[in-house]
């Protein structure tokens, strides 16, 4: 069995400057496939959301890392993407003309107890869904709502009528 090399499970395997370009070109793709992509499925995590995340991390993995092995890349990699989520975050709270690109509108999907059938294809919105939403929020039937909403994050929000 081969002793432990510690300096080299410490020190960088590869340039820094091009672990933060690799890690911080996968983090905006990945952040563009999923604000204009995959927006519904984000909100609601279910075993098939979190199986493609999964995927996701593991096939971006070898774009961000390339031969990286040492414990010194793999936190650079990750104090780079954790900065990069940081960094949107802020200037999304800081610039309201950033935060509309950061963060999708919420989309009107009943108004008055009727449905909007554009909206809801064009969100890929069933009936099921929204008659599941209803029960999930008290309602019966669509004449008890006022509005639903997609929000942002990807949940369905209901507003009843008073």
């Amino acid at each position: 069995m081969d002793a432990l090399d510690w300096q080299d499970l410490f020190s960088f395997s590869m340039s820094p400057l091009e672990i933060v370009l690799r890690g911080t070109f996968m983090y905006w793709l990945l952040f563009l496939l999923f604000r204009f992509v995959a927006r519904r499925d984000i909100g609601s995590v279910g075993i098939a959301d979190l199986l493609i995340i999964v995927i996701v991390a593991d096939a971006a993995q070898n774009g961000m890392a390339g031969d990286a092995d040492s414990l010194a890349d793999a936190g650079l990699l990750v104090t780079t993407l954790v900065a990069w989520n940081r960094l949107i975050d802020a200037a999304a709270f800081y610039w309201p003309a950033f935060n509309r690109f950061a963060n999708a509108k919420k989309v009107l999907l009943v108004s008055h107890g009727r449905k909007l059938h554009d909206s809801m294809r064009r969100e890929a919105i069933t009936d099921e869904e929204l008659d599941a939403k209803l029960r999930e929020n008290g309602a019966s039937s669509l004449e008890e709502v006022e509005r639903m909403y997609l929000e942002s994050d990807g949940q369905i929000s209901v507003v009843k009528k008073k």
